[in-house]
């Protein structure tokens, strides 16, 4: 909402933009239901801008580039007292220390679709204004390597832009010759020049991946070597991309929702929350108590199912074989649960647009019961087998440590903060859904190396573990769904006797239900870090835009720095310990 809390922000920004640079750039205050104070400002001004609140303001100092992403403008109904503009750019800043948003908006008109690069002023810029260039065309001068970075190299358009279709039958069949296939091979070859490697003397260049078990999924890194020194090392993404957010643009805010559970494909129901709180903001409802407390929970078995994967899988890239036998078992405990509470094992969709998909089942209380026992004893036995081992602390001891700074300089966040000693975690910081009425705690590292980053996720299972206990035993009694027209269809009885319901029920089962005209924006702590979601609605049945931003993204970006000097042993374990899955980085 646009609170009195949110207008004193804004109002504070606005003082202190329009004395540093005159009220002439700054050019609009728009009025939006996120909470977050949104100011278009002039783009020959906006490089000075984001870097004067970044280094030279004291009252509202930003640490991060949260989020930088493009909107289509062009088809948009009713811009109304909206600067013009056939594409926004869109720059998401956050301070972790204040516990505050700014959202700067640029203008960019065609056919000058050209916006100066911030990468000096945020370096994980680089791989967002990459990504805005190959979805909508725009051009960022001063990038030090603009390239497509979700696409192939030779992909023609630009697939986010609203003229690009959003469905394979609405393509040309596709036909490859040995001339296409030999075009498309040979733009993959590695020309040193165009990644920002050199061709020294006793160096080699080395493929890791796009397929390999240490990879965790399609994912390159081209590294320079000097022996098993790496020089540099450039990942290469995309080899994954689904396009998930152009099929947030076709889809009915419902028929969406199957979609969110395969960002993060560990993440189950955690992925649901934030594009479904968004649309409740949207369409102003206020789910139950007991739809609340149940969300948590069920989001809590998740991290846990999730952070077994991690824990199995960090291991075995460690060397120790057995050990993923042994999570894999647990999460085969995660899954009964998940199973039958859901119907489904990884992707239930079950959460839903005001409630959820149906009530908790009977016998639902002592399997979860059972499993707390269990977990907690397994819990014990990893830190004392594992997180103990001699070898393990040799091998992941100040192994690609960085601190605060660098982590808010590249955008990371989750664990892979947490574990520089920063306390940011937006359950506690921000609460949501349920999270206000659980107490927990938040595990923090000290070195912020590979080790931390690794037992900072087993404190994490031991807090979900008490966020479920307090869960199973306050949970209240009440609906699980709200009588509301875009969660619950109309009546059946009436329906079949009266034919203006029956139209109702058609269209809104064929079609969709219409969401009034405005933009949202929702965060929460996903398993791997910060996940959000932006949906703009212009009054139809579909969302106008839909940006998902995933912690995996800057997470793995941050790679081409932390691992110079390093060695590929090393650069193993470091992979291992950033939990990413590339459908999370890819979309």
């Amino acid at each position: 909402m646009f609170n009195k809390q949110v207008i004193k922000q804004e109002q504070m920004v606005l003082k202190i933009l329009y004395k540093k640079f005159g009220k002439k750039n700054i050019l609009y205050s728009q009025k939006t239901l996120m909470g977050i104070p949104v100011v278009w400002v002039k783009k020959n001004k906006m490089f000075d801008i984001i870097k004067y609140l970044r280094n030279g303001n004291k009252k509202y100092k930003i640490d991060m580039l949260y989020d930088l992403h493009c909107i289509d403008e062009r088809l948009r109904n009713n811009r109304k007292n909206l600067p013009k503009a056939d594409f926004t750019v869109v720059y998401h800043l956050l301070s972790i220390k204040d516990n505050k948003d700014l959202i700067i908006k640029v203008a960019v008109i065609e056919p000058n679709l050209v916006v100066p690069s911030i990468v000096k002023i945020w370096q994980n810029a680089n791989w967002y204004e990459r990504e805005v260039y190959d979805m909508f065309g725009i051009k960022f001068y001063g990038h030090p390597n603009l390239r497509r970075v979700l696409m192939p190299l030779n992909w023609k358009g630009y697939p986010l832009r609203k003229d690009y279709p959003s469905r394979a039958t609405e393509f040309k069949i596709l036909k490859i010759n040995r001339y296409k296939q030999y075009k498309e091979q040979n733009s993959l070859c590695l020309i040193p020049d165009e990644w920002g490697l050199s061709n020294k003397k006793n160096n080699m260049f080395l493929n890791f991946g796009p397929n390999h078990p240490s990879a965790h999924g399609a994912f390159r890194i081209i590294m320079q070597l000097c022996g098993e020194k790496i020089e540099k090392c450039m990942p290469d993404i995309g080899y994954h991309h689904r396009g998930a957010e152009k099929m947030g643009e076709r889809q009915a805010w419902h028929s969406y929702l199957p979609y969110t559970d395969r960002i993060d494909y560990t993440g189950g129901v955690i992925n649901n929350l934030p594009y479904i709180l968004a649309i409740e903001k949207i369409a102003k409802i206020q789910v139950t108590e007991r739809t609340k407390i149940i969300r948590v929970m069920m989001m809590e078995i998740f991290r846990i199912n999730s952070h077994m994967l991690f824990l199995g899988t960090f291991l075995q890239d460690l060397g120790a074989m057995s050990t993923v036998f042994f999570t894999f078992t647990d999460r085969q405990k995660c899954y009964e649960i998940i199973e039958s509470i859901t119907g489904f094992r990884m992707h239930p969709a079950w959460f839903r647009i005001g409630g959820l998909a149906h009530d908790l089942p009977k016998g639902w209380y002592k399997l979860i019961k059972n499993f707390i026992k269990w977990i907690n004893k397994r819990l014990k036995e990893y830190n004392k087998a594992m997180m103990n081992n001699y070898i393990l602390r040799k091998r992941t001891k100040f192994i690609a440590s960085y601190n605060t700074k660098e982590a808010l300089e590249w955008g990371i966040t989750g664990p892979n903060l947490r574990a520089t000693g920063l306390n940011f975690d937006v359950r506690k910081n921000r609460p949501y859904s349920g999270y206000d009425k659980v107490e927990f705690d938040i595990p923090i590292g000290t070195n912020g190396d590979v080790f931390d980053r690794a037992n900072i996720r087993i404190e994490e299972m031991y807090q979900s573990l008490r966020i479920i206990k307090q869960c199973i035993n306050n949970i209240p009694e009440g609906s699980i769904k709200m009588e509301q027209h875009l969660v619950t269809p109309p009546n059946r009885n009436k329906m079949l006797k009266n034919i203006e319901t029956l139209i109702t029920h058609f269209l809104q089962m064929s079609w969709g239900t219409i969401l009034e005209q405005n933009e949202n924006f929702q965060m929460i702590e996903a398993t791997k870090g910060l996940n959000s979601y932006y949906l703009i609605s212009d009054g139809n049945a579909t969302s106008y835009r839909t940006r998902i931003r995933t912690p995996s993204y800057p997470n793995l970006q941050h790679l081409s720095t932390i691992m110079q000097g390093a060695y590929i042993p090393d650069m193993i374990a470091h992979i291992a310990s950033i939990d990413f899955v590339m459908a999370d980085v890819d979309r």
